[in-house]
């Protein structure tokens, strides 16, 4: 059976349930559980991961409800895990982007969890939580919380650019350290990022080179500006990702590292925030089967 996780704002989508229906027609076993409450995404997935009939769990909503549901069948404790899939029906659609799975089009999305078998991807840890996506820090990370809900409604993944580009006057860095396996640098940032996968904050590359089952986490740090160049810079940022600074940044490849800080660090893990003075990463090598578009290109062997 494949369950469906779909949160509220979208359940009632025309689309959505015409291709659950097309599906279902075509002899696949899809059962729908709708959110009411933002603990049910992951209590949902716990649930599904519990229960022996249930052999694929979809997440049906954006990058937090993908958070929520892996979060959740990780923290179930039943083996074999599910597989996991995901039907992109967010603002950002961040990790749909990047792995090339279509948002415009439920049937598109689901008939690849259908059709396409499961290959193992990798999950990134953060102090006690898990991340499928890219997390941010400093100035990301204040952009992607403070965005207005309803911005994102009617400009949808512009809408983090447009909040970005209205608090550069604002910016201002943090101090902390970083050290881990191949890692160390230590100084003043205005954002960071921790690639599982490629984008975040509505489209923007981050990690380009980043892969989803190489182990791997790619870790950049944008060091603190002279006070003239910033607001160009972080609107290159915003504009064109990683490669609109290339130039400034300091990046690692890396298992495991450290960041600390004795202001606390922000840190926004596929949209949800988390601030500590200590904050741990590390990577889970292929924790999770997914289902990916055929030749997807955040995988080591593209052709799978």
């Amino acid at each position: 059976m494949i369950r469906i996780i779909l949160h509220a704002k979208v359940a009632g989508d025309i689309d959505v349930r015409d291709a659950v229906n097309r599906l279902r027609d075509e002899g696949h076993d899809i059962s729908v559980r709708v959110t009411w409450e933002p603990s049910d995404s992951e209590g949902f997935a716990i649930e599904a991961a519990q229960s022996s009939d249930v052999k694929t769990i979809v997440a049906g909503g954006g990058d937090g409800t993908l958070n929520a549901v892996v979060t959740g069948i990780l923290k179930s404790g039943h083996l074999p895990l599910p597989s996991i899939g995901l039907l992109p029906l967010g603002t950002a659609n961040d990790f749909a982007r990047g792995c090339c799975i279509p948002d415009a089009d439920p049937y598109a999305a689901l008939k690849i969890i259908a059709d396409q078998a499961p290959v193992p991807i990798d999950v990134g840890f953060c102090n006690d939580r898990y991340f499928i996506n890219v997390a941010t820090g400093g100035f990301g990370t204040d952009v992607t919380v403070e965005t207005n809900p309803q911005l994102k409604k009617v400009l949808g993944g512009a809408a983090y650019l447009l909040t970005g580009v209205s608090r550069l006057a604002n910016v201002g860095a943090s101090e902390a350290s970083f050290a881990g396996r191949g890692v160390q640098w230590k100084g003043r940032f205005l954002a960071m990022a921790v690639g599982n996968a490629r984008f975040a904050g509505g489209g923007v590359e981050m990690c380009p080179n980043a892969l989803i089952d190489d182990g791997i986490l790619n870790l950049w740090i944008m060091p603190e500006f002279p006070e003239a160049g910033v607001p160009e810079a972080l609107s290159d940022l915003m504009k064109q990702g990683k490669n609109g600074i290339l130039d400034h940044l300091v990046s690692f490849k890396t298992n495991e590292f450290t960041v600390t800080s004795n202001s606390g660090v922000r840190i926004n893990l596929d949209g949800e925030p988390l601030q500590s003075e200590l904050v741990h990463f590390k990577v889970l090598p292929k924790k999770i089967r997914f289902h990916l578009p055929h030749g997807s290109s955040l995988l080591l062997d593209s052709d799978t």
